[in-house]
Parts: C-alpha cells; structure tokens; sequence
C-alpha cells in the first residue's frame, strides 16, 4: 500500500496454517482496499502445503511475512501483535476477505471521528462451494452490559481497536486454546469498560467453520475454557447456555 501519513496505519494480522487453497484471497481482499496506510503482516505456521508459496507470490503486496512453528492460534496472533507499526490493529483469518474496497475507510472514520477505542460491525458466513450464497448473518447490534450477560460478543474478526488499548490491558491469554478471542472480548469490554461503537454494515464475509466447531472435541474444549472465563468474570451458567443457543437466530438461508 503506499502510504499518507496524514492517515493512521491499520495493521491487519492473518495466522494461517497449511490454507494454500484460501490464503490468496484474504491477501487479495486487503491489497483491494481503498485506504491507503495498511500493514498487512502474515504470520505462517511452518506450512508444508504450498501456503508459503502463495504468499510469497505476492509479497509486494504484503507488509511483513514471517514463517516459523508456532505454539498456537494465540501465541501467532500476539507474535502479530508485537510487530505491528499501526496505531489501529484488526485480525484476517485466512479463509474470511473484507466485505469490499472501503471496509477499512469505514473503519477508520468511524473510529477517528469519534472518542470511542474500537469498532465492530457486522459478519456473515458463506459456503467455500457457493461464496455467493450466505448462510448465516451475525447481525451483531449495539453494546450493553445486559446483552454480554445473555452470552453476547462482537464477531471477534470485525473488531477493531486502537494498538494502545492491548499495551494497558493486555494481549491474548495464551492459555486458552480456543476461546481467547471471547476472553479477551470480556476483559476490554465488561471488565475494563473501554468505549465501543457498532458500525450497522457487515464488514467481514467468513467461511463456514472454524476451529471452535470443528469436531466434538473442539466443542469439548470451547465449551471447558467458557466455563472457565465465565466464572473468573463472575457470569452465570444461564450466560453459556444464551451464548451457545443464542446464534440459532443467525442461520438464513438467502443470499
């Protein structure tokens, strides 16, 4: 991206791991943005199935490549985290793309215009053998405090936030190995109270599944680990039952 300085940097971190079949279209969708002061860091898993390859393809258009094992989703996105240039950080999961070219001009005027430290908006699920068919909207509406005891959270990957913010509260806990992005959600927002600001326009498309809901035994573990942060932030069992029950109403099936 060539660079304003007259404009903050937004540094968006993708962790991928073995995706050659998706990763290129999460790079294309950042390089298609309008806004021009990105930083795109790309954080590789030592993959062995031509991901590095495909990234590599496109180096130009990247900011920062690093390859290496890593130990887990969230120690690779902290890594991110602390390489970062940007004043504003958000998160690219390799197989999602942003909804369109002036996602990340949205993002940035929403959040310079006002006196709020993040934004979210919107995220809606598409099939990998029909992209153009969405199956589910999560159509996240505004903040309150009631909402995140009934189980509620931003879609973590529509979340955007001021760098400042991680440096005083912290980075992922590393502990979690698949809900860290919801206890993360819970200590910015209900426990330290930061100012957020929902942007009403789906700002990420996502493609079906996911490490939470891969198979019995990452439910298993997602399910362990909510227990876990609803009792250290003094939440309710009836907050996992709301939090697994409430994403029904999420599912359409148009496009």
């Amino acid at each position: 991206m060539n660079a304003n300085e007259n404009l903050p940097i937004v540094s968006i971190i993708t962790i991928v791991s073995n995706n050659v079949r998706t990763i290129r279209n999460a790079i294309q969708s950042v390089a298609f943005q309008d806004y021009q002061n990105i930083e795109h860091i790309v954080i590789d898993n030592a993959s062995s199935d031509g991901t590095l390859e495909a990234i590599n393809e496109q180096r130009e258009i990247i900011s920062l490549i690093i390859s290496e094992p890593d130990k887990g989703i969230y120690f690779a996105l902290n890594k991110g985290i602390r390489l970062c240039n940007g004043q504003i950080i958000g998160f690219l999961n390799s197989d999602d793309i942003l909804k369109s070219r002036v996602t990340i001009s949205k993002i940035v005027s929403e959040l310079c215009q006002s006196n709020f430290d993040a934004v979210y908006g919107d995220l809606q699920y598409f099939s990998i053998t029909r992209p153009n068919s969405i199956t589910r909207l999560w159509k996240a509406g505004k903040y309150s405090e009631k909402k995140i005891k009934h189980g509620w959270m931003p879609p973590h990957p529509t979340f955007y936030v001021f760098k400042s913010i991680y440096d005083k509260y912290g980075f992922f806990d590393e502990t979690y190995k698949i809900s860290s992005d919801y206890e993360m959600m819970l200590r910015l927002i209900y426990l330290h109270k930061i100012r957020i600001k929902y942007i009403p326009q789906v700002l990420v498309k996502m493609q079906r599944g996911g490490v939470s809901n891969q198979n019995f035994k990452s439910l298993f573990i997602k399910t362990k680990e909510d227990l876990r942060i609803m009792k250290k932030y003094n939440l309710s069992l009836m907050t996992l039952f709301l939090k697994s029950f409430g994403k029904f109403g999420q599912f359409i099936f148009r496009k």
